[in-house]
This record gives C-alpha cells, structure tokens and sequence, in this order.
C-alpha cells in the first residue's frame, strides 16, 4: 500500500501551491491572436522558460439546474444521460446502444514525487482529476428515441482504468490502462457477466504517467491500434521509461502480435478513421511549460513507421533543448502533424463526421473534444470543435460546435472528452467532470 504523505511534505505542498499560484500571475499572458498558432503551418513563437510555469487552473462547479452548454447556429444540445461516475469516452453499438467508460487514473506511487509532483496532484485535484476511478462501463439506451436514455445499467465491471472500446463481429475489446482485454457480446444484451480473455499488455506499471488507453479497429476487423502516452512531459524520468510509449501500436486479433505503428507522439488519444481515404487520423497532447502559445496540440493523419518528433522536437525540426542527450538523428526524420489546434487546449476525442446528423457546416470533417488548459492565460479549450476537410485533408479553422464549460469567473462547469455520433448521427460527448453525456443535433 502506498505511504500517505507526511505532514511536512503536505505543508510544502501547499505552500507551493500557493507560491505557484501567486507567481503563475507573473508568466507572459498570451498574445492576443492565438489564431496564428492554429491551422496547418502555425506561427510557433520562441520558447519562454521560467522557473514558474504559467497556471490557471478552473475549479470544478459542476452545472447549475438545467444548464448546459451553448451551441453553434442550428444545433441543439441536451442531456443524454446525467449523473455518471467521471464519463470520459463513449462508443455507439450497431443497436444504437451507447457505452460510456467511467473511469480515472489507476494508482501509479512513481508518478509526480517531489515537492513539484505533489503540487501538481493538487492541482489535478482542483480541475477534478482527483476521483476514484469506478473502473466501469455503463450501458445507455434510448429506446424511445426522444433523445433521453431511460436505461443506464452496468455493462463490464471491475476493470482497470478503461477508455477505448471497439466491437468487432461478437467480441467486445476493452483497453485497461495496462492491456486489451476481450469480452463476449450479444446484441442487445445490457450485462456481460463472462470473464474477459486478455489480448495483450501495454505499457503501464507504477509510473505510467499518461494512463489512458485508447483502441480503434481496422475497417476490416482484422487489426486493432492502441494509443500509449509518454511517461513524462519531456522524457525527464528517463528515455527508459519510455519504452514503446508516445505511440501508437498496430495489434493483430488473430495472433495477438503487436507492433509500433507510429511514435513521437506525446500523448494521443481520440483516434478516428478519414471516410474518403481511409486514412488513420489521431489528435494529440503536445508537451508544457514553453508558454503560453507552445506547443500546439494537434491533429494529424497517422503514417506507418513514421516519428513526429517527441521528445526531441516539435512540429518537425524545433530541438526541444530540454532533453537531455539529444537526438539529431532522429530530428532529422521527424514529421510534422497536419494541423495545429492551438497550444494547451487537450485534444482528447476525435470523430470523423460522416454521418452526422448536424447542420452543413459540419457534414465533412472532424469533431474534437477539448478538455481544456491549466497552464494557460486566458484559457484554451473547453468546447467541443469541428474541423472542416476537403479532399480529406483539413480545409479551415476550427467551427465551435458546443462552448459554455466553463464560468464567467473561470471556473469549470464541464470539460468535454470523448466524442462519437450515434445510431442517428447525433454528437454524443463525454462530460468527465459534469457527470453528463451530451447529444448534440440540428434544431428543429
């Protein structure tokens, strides 16, 4: 069992905390047109490095009674579900069922030790990252079709951090923070009771710092791939602990073999597939504490056996001069992502729109969920984005679909994450500190 702090390491903490709250004020506030930073060639500004990162972290409110976000022009937005356990993803079955993953960070004691690493769970804590994972997935059907599911049932119990699913033929794939897990399903049923078959393991352990797991399948069923985020912001416990992480992996269903499809990607996450070209795309967590406008996140088609640069640069060939040895080998192959989503904004999920319900401006491209900055002023983040394509590459800047997470006075009423379309083309979306899922659809 892990040791609980001591007093004294609370104390520090604490008074770091305040320390770096009072200091953070005294960071560089962004630049007042943070478009620059967005779109396929960004305007990355030098580095700033000080010895208090910026912060503003936004406090967990919770939604007043009968409130919810606001929408683009045309659409709608209502409860699909509420009062959830931390829902941070969300899959749609073929029955029009809807899955939710209710879950958070595993235990992992060599994660964030020190004075900096306590603070920092502080602060985690405050944006509300600091739950007990229900190690859950939950069942949500709307069988009237109003709109509203009437049924919220246990799906899959005691699992172990989970977040990605994916259905191929009967067998339901679960990604735990640590392996692929496989589990019997039947259409319509609202609770698997067997005992799941482990496909593989991933990288997990006492650090595993970035702990979500996210999986998609191949269009012919025959692969899955997995994302793995890194260890660190910058590599700074070690390019050791980084073995096969900041990746994503291609997992054969049939052997259970696994290989590195792509790596040099910090943290990605929503992974979607590009209707037109069949394309993988990802979006992606780029790294801190370069200020305000650096780096970017990202989203990006996804090139076998290509890097896109971690830690040793970003956006191609910009050295991070932080790590420690360098790579210049490897700089030299890094490839840039596709398109800049704007620095800090935490790109989570991602959702090809294909079969969208929603108005034109949205029939052709990208949903992302942005879960939102703490190491930013103003604020980024916190809506959920459409990114227009043609001829399947981004085509324009991002359109705000659904915005309001957060207060006037900056505190957090939700921050959105997963995203996926239902049966009827509807935008469901995860609201992991809301407790909600949201259905977003063309006003009537």
């Amino acid at each position: 069992m892990a040791r609980r702090p001591s007093a004294r390491t609370t104390a520090l903490a604490c008074a770091a905390l305040a320390a770096l709250t009072a200091c953070a004020g005294a960071a560089t506030t962004a630049q007042p047109s943070p478009e620059s930073t967005i779109g396929p060639n960004p305007t990355l500004p030098a580095p700033e490095k000080h010895l208090i990162p910026t912060v503003q972290v936004a406090a967990v409110k919770g939604w007043p009674q009968g409130a919810g976000p606001s929408t683009a022009s045309g659409v709608a937005v209502n409860a699909f579900a509420s009062g959830l356990a931390h829902p941070r993803w969300v899959y749609v079955l073929p029955n029009g069922d809807v899955l939710v993953a209710e879950t958070n960070a595993p235990p992992k004691p060599d994660d964030g030790k020190g004075i900096k690493g306590a603070v920092m769970k502080q602060l985690m804590k405050k944006a509300g990252a600091g739950v007990t994972s229900a190690d859950r997935i939950t069942l949500l059907r709307d069988a009237d079709g109003d709109g509203v599911a009437e049924v919220k049932t246990p799906f899959l119990e005691h699992l172990h951090s989970p977040l990605g699913m994916a259905l191929v033929g009967g067998d339901l794939y679960v990604a735990n923070t640590d392996s692929v897990m496989r589990f019997p399903y039947s259409e319509g049923q609202t609770h698997i009771t067997a005992a799941g078959t482990k496909v593989t393991d991933l990288p997990g352990g006492t650090l595993n710092h970035h702990w979500t797991k996210n999986i998609i399948a191949s269009r012919d069923g025959s692969k899955l791939y997995a994302t793995v985020g890194s260890n660190s912001n910058v590599g700074e416990n070690g390019i050791d602990k980084e073995d096969g992480r900041a990746a994503i992996w291609e997992i054969d269903l049939k052997t259970g073999a696994k290989r590195v499809f792509a790596t040099g990607i910090r943290n990605p996450n929503g992974m979607a597939w590009e209707p037109g070209s069949g394309a993988l795309w990802t979006v992606a967590n780029e790294r801190d504490e370069l200020g305000n406008d650096l780096v970017p996140d990202y989203l990006t088609s996804v090139k076998d056996g290509a890097f896109y640069g971690w830690p040793y640069s970003y956006y191609g060939g910009h050295v991070d001069d932080r790590v420690k040895p360098q790579r210049p080998d490897l700089v030299s192959k890094a490839i840039p992502p596709d398109y800049a989503l704007g620095a800090h904004v935490a790109a989570l999920g991602l959702a090809a729109a294909d079969k969208t319900a929603l108005p034109a401006p949205f029939s052709n491209g990208m949903f992302i969920g942005e879960h939102g900055s703490w190491n930013r002023k103003p604020p980024s983040g916190y809506k959920v984005v459409f990114v227009p394509f043609s001829n399947g590459k981004p085509s324009g800047m991002p359109i705000d679909v659904l915005t309001g997470f957060l207060s006037s006075e900056g505190d957090a009423y939700g921050r959105p994450v997963g995203v996926a379309l239902d049966k009827r083309g509807a935008l469901l979306v995860a609201d992991d500190v809301g407790n909600v899922i949201w259905r977003a659809t063309a006003k009537r």
